[in-house]
Formats: C-alpha cells, sequence, structure tokens
C-alpha cells in the first residue's frame, strides 16, 4: 500500500500491485469531480496556432469573475502544481510553515528548494515564519480557517501562500481570492470542480508585485489554446458550476451514509472527496483494489481512507458490494462514535 501514499490517481502502479483485480478500475483516490464539465467545441486555430495573449486575457477576466477577484490580479498557470513549485523557486530558502497534517506536495517543494520546513498543527504556530502555508479547505480532513484569521496571520508573516484547490465546493465568504493581502499568494485549481484535471490549468490571485512575478517566471503562453478556451467556457456558466455544487453536495452525503453503513466513521473532508476512519485501513485498501477500486491511504494516518464520489450508479453499487465483501461483519471499522 505503500506506493500509493503519495498521490491519488495512480492506476497505473494499481494495475500492477493487483493484477487479478476486477475491471475496469473505479477510482476513488482523487478529489476530482467524476463528471467533466461539457467540452466546448474547440476551434482549430487553437490547436495550430500560438495561444492567443487577447484569450488569455479573456480566461483571466472568467476566472476573476467566478473567484471574486479583482481585475487584474489574477495569473493562469499549467496546474497549481507549476505555482506551488515556482513559488518556492522564487521565495528561496528561508522557515516555512505548513499547516497540516495536509496536501505533501507543498513541504516537498520548499524542501527542494532549500527551505527549511515545519508543519504545524495550528494557525499561531505559524507566525514569525519567512513563508506560512495553509490549505484552505484541508486536503484531506476539509478543515477551513476563516479568512479573518488568515488575515490576521498574513501580518506576522513574510509570505503567505493559501492553497483553495477545493474552494469551488464552499461558501464563497470562506474564500481569500476577493481580497487577498498584499503578501499573499491564493491558488485556485481548475480541474478539481470541473472534473478536467489533465487539462493542466490553475490560477494564482495575488497583488503585485507576486503577481507580476509569477506572471514574468511563468513567460509567455503559459497555457495551450484549448486550454485558454475550456477553462474560458467552463469558469463563465454559473449554471453549470451551481447544479455541479448541488450535486456533489447530495452525493458526499450519500457516499458518508454508505460508508458509515459498512462500519466507517467519516471524519471530514469536503463534497469532492470524504475522509472516513477505520479499524484496518490497510485491509480495506486492500479488499477494494482486488475488487478493483482504488481509495487514497495515507502513511501519517494509517487508520484512514479518503474516498472520492462514485462517477454513476453502476460505481455505486460495486463500491456497495466490495465494501460488503471486505468487512462482511464490519468488524473492521472503527467503534461506534
Amino acid at each position: 500500500m505503500s506506493r500509493f501514499t503519495h498521490h491519488g490517481g495512480d492506476l497505473a502502479a494499481a494495475r500492477v500491485a493487483y493484477p487479478d483485480a476486477a475491471s475496469p478500475w473505479i477510482d476513488l483516490s482523487t478529489g476530482i469531480n467524476p463528471r467533466p464539465y461539457p467540452l466546448p467545441p474547440i476551434s482549430p486555430e487553437a490547436w495550430a496556432a500560438l495561444p492567443d495573449a487577447g484569450a488569455e486575457r479573456a480566461l483571466e477576466a472568467a476566472a476573476a469573475g467566478a473567484y471574486g477577484a479583482r481585475p487584474g490580479s489574477v495569473v493562469v498557470a499549467p496546474g497549481t502544481g507549476a505555482l506551488i513549485a515556482g513559488l518556492a523557486r522564487l521565495h528561496g530558502a528561508g522557515r516555512v510553515g505548513v499547516l497540516g497534517q495536509t496536501y505533501g506536495d507543498h513541504a516537498r517543494a520548499w524542501r527542494s528548494a532549500g527551505a527549511a520546513v515545519d508543519v504545524v498543527a495550528d494557525v499561531p504556530d505559524l507566525a514569525g515564519r519567512d513563508v506560512a502555508v495553509v490549505v484552505n479547505p484541508n486536503n484531506p480532513d476539509g478543515r477551513l480557517v476563516p479568512p479573518d484569521a488568515l488575515a490576521a496571520l498574513a501580518g506576522r508573516v513574510g509570505l503567505m501562500v493559501v492553497d483553495e484547490a477545493f474552494a469551488d465546493v464552499v461558501p464563497p465568504a470562506w474564500s481569500l481570492a476577493p481580497s487577498p493581502p498584499p503578501n499573499a499568494v491564493v491558488l485556485r485549481s481548475f480541474g478539481k470542480f470541473f472534473g478536467l484535471a489533465g487539462l493542466r490549468l490553475g490560477f494564482a490571485v495575488a497583488a503585485a508585485p507576486w503577481a507580476d512575478r509569477l506572471r514574468d517566471a511563468l513567460g509567455p503562453w503559459p497555457v495551450g489554446g484549448p486550454a485558454l478556451a475550456i477553462g474560458t467556457a467552463a469558469l463563465g456558466d454559473a449554471a453549470w458550476a451551481a447544479a455541479t455544487r448541488a450535486r456533489l453536495a447530495g452525493d458526499a452525503a450519500r457516499l458518508d451514509a454508505l460508508l458509515r453503513s459498512h462500519g466507517a466513521l467519516p471524519c471530514g473532508g469536503t463534497d469532492l472527496f470524504r475522509l472516513v476512519e477505520v479499524g484496518d485501513a490497510a485491509g480495506w485498501f486492500d479488499g477494494l483494489a482486488n475488487a478493483g477500486i482504488l481509495t487514497r491511504p495515507f502513511a501519517q494516518q494509517p487508520g484512514r481512507l479518503r474516498f472520492g464520489i462514485p462517477a454513476d450508479e453502476i460505481a455505486w453499487r460495486r463500491l456497495d458490494d466490495a465494501l460488503g465483501r471486505t468487512v462482511p461483519d464490519r468488524t473492521a471499522g472503527p467503534p461506534r462514535a
């Protein structure tokens, strides 16, 4: 199971590790919307020509509208992973605090840049650092830090990075994107909520000079023409976004109920993924993997598993059946709260 504790979504490794698993595989190891935004028509020029500067500005404007951000504060990037690594390189070494436990690529990126990184448990423990990193809502437990607490923290650190990769499924009032402090960079993911992670599209929201520094570091044409067209259409589709939020909320509640019925104890998450406590996470993971269902384990939290949202009724039934075979007597679950 250890090979699956770095990232979700590694179906190639799962197929090697479980060659006799049922197929097709159902990937519940990520927090990606399983029903992606319907792709709009894309002109041949979007594929053949260099990306148009006007199209990039249109995408920035669409993202600013969707996130409630100020015009000019949005930076387009080829995924938030590029922004995480880019910020670490631009800032350089220093004392970095990451509010954990959380998405591990933040600590890895800053350590790779030569920083001294501490993972801390509470927001006050971030004060006095050269860089403070907060994932909000947190991955994997969905913890939310109020914007006023983040604003107060910004006054006590050098640079504050707020990763809002899953903020599309929480009320807009929790987002710092509409008014980030001058020393803050807010990261927004496109692929998770819109279900198009392969597009590799993300955004930073920041005041100058950080917005300017990031644009300069990314260089011209940071994303391709098809990504510009798809992102602009999706971010401007408020009706699709509202319907999707409502569906995901219902699916998250349904998933909690299903997991609880098999002995798991829901303990957090967002509407794109649910975190549960189980008595034997390794056994659950292996049993589900043998049934062709990939979940997300955590090396530092060995009693927990994270489940993404099933895509359709076939996936829901397979998950229910696999859980029934994995814990048929429900003795592997945690004590009832």
